[in-house]
């Protein structure tokens, strides 16, 4: 059993589940991301997401607070936006896991080439490795729905009323 996988494993894991949280990260351009900072405390941050060749990727600005929080301690959460009002339609969507600083240039040159980041030269590029992914929907206005997956162990929906 391994700890963590990156998103393509995932997705060939559990397809209906990736397609839920890739629409859901997809109905909104910003998301939130929260590390850690130096003294353990949480840090919540504003972020754009990026499914491109098999990999969540996250982009940030150079010596930007969070890219020195997760250079210094990889792990995090982030959470879909869950837009205007009450209403979640496809649920509240968290992915947990590390980032990994990504230095290559020919994976760099493809994220440039699809994303067009301000600065092509000078950001922060992550790969992300999963530790978890849960998803939290209203079935039938009847029942609170919490799925959770980790890497190695079956898919796990507990429902709620």
């Amino acid at each position: 059993m391994t700890d963590i996988t990156d998103w393509a494993a995932f997705s060939q894991a559990e397809p209906e589940l990736a397609e839920v949280v890739e629409e859901r990260f997809g109905a909104f351009t910003h998301h939130v991301l929260a590390t850690l900072r130096k003294d353990g405390s949480p840090r919540t941050t504003g972020i754009e997401v990026r499914f491109l060749h098999g990999d969540l990727w996250l982009g940030m600005m150079p010596g930007s607070l969070k890219a020195r929080d997760l250079l210094r301690d990889p792990r995090f959460n982030l959470q879909a936006n869950p837009g205007p009002g009450v209403g979640m339609g496809g649920g509240d969507v968290r992915i947990a896991g590390r980032a990994v600083p990504v230095e290559d240039g020919e994976a760099r040159s493809r994220y440039v080439g699809e994303v067009s980041p301000p600065d092509p030269d000078g950001f922060h590029l992550f790969r992300v490795d999963l530790t978890e992914v849960v998803r939290v929907s209203v079935e039938n206005d009847e029942y609170m729905v919490v799925q959770t997956w980790k890497p190695g162990e079956p898919l796990r929906s507990v429902r709620r009323t």
